[in-house]
């Protein structure tokens, strides 16, 4: 456990960032292998032991792991939102992943042949070069401003005080904790690669990034 991090936990449907602990006093390096949020606290697995408390360390995050993640999280806010104001479907799971993505949805009538269409769109507005900005609001601004209290269909949790936004500039904003690009240009494109019937009214669609 640190004082502070940058490290992602394990949460929200995006994987922990790894990386490195060099501890200051002799630079050896400890492999940061899983991170995980207990509560309010941020635990870092390393790869061996030695860290005592104390001891003063650097946080070395694996960029190209973040970063695709990153991509990814960015690139399935474009998309769900696509599918929502376009079939007016209600996203209720996700899971991203370095290679593939998934998001669960929930949709009365499933036309295949729509989400060749849905990925035109997603890919147009990723082009576009729009900003993502961040911010940290009351949840009663939060609630103002959000079409809908949350991508996901179950909505905030009761004790939720201050809700951080994701606003894709011009096109759609909603309150979310994980890690985005700058600009939606930074993810380059993205493919639909599968489509899955998971029951009456539940769908399952797979994504990559193009590079």
């Amino acid at each position: 456990v640190l004082d502070k991090t940058a490290f992602y936990p394990n949460a929200g449907g995006q994987p922990f960032d790894t990386g490195k602990l060099v501890r200051l006093s002799d630079k050896e390096e400890f492999g940061v292998v899983y991170v995980a949020k207990f509560g309010d606290v941020i635990s870092h697995e390393v790869d061996k032991p030695g860290l005592s408390p104390g001891d003063r360390v650097r946080g070395i995050i694996d960029w190209e792991r973040r970063y695709k993640h990153m991509r990814m999280h960015t690139a399935a806010h474009v998309i769900a939102n696509v599918i929502e104001q376009e079939a007016g479907a209600k996203i209720t799971g996700n899971q991203l992943g370095l290679e593939k993505s998934r998001i669960d949805f929930s949709l009365e009538e499933f036309d295949r042949e729509k989400f060749a269409e849905y990925e035109e769109k997603a890919n147009k507005i990723i082009m576009e070069g729009r900003n993502v900005n961040l911010s940290l609001v009351p949840r009663e601004e939060a609630e103002k401003k959000l079409s809908r209290m949350t991508t996901l269909a179950k909505g905030f949790p009761p004790d939720i005080k201050d809700v951080r936004l994701v606003e894709i500039e011009g096109f759609a904003i909603e309150a979310c904790g994980g890690t985005h690009v700058r600009n939606t240009q930074e993810i380059k494109g993205i493919r639909i690669i599968k489509l899955d019937n998971k029951g009456k009214n539940n769908r399952r669609m797979y994504y990559e990034l193009v590079d």
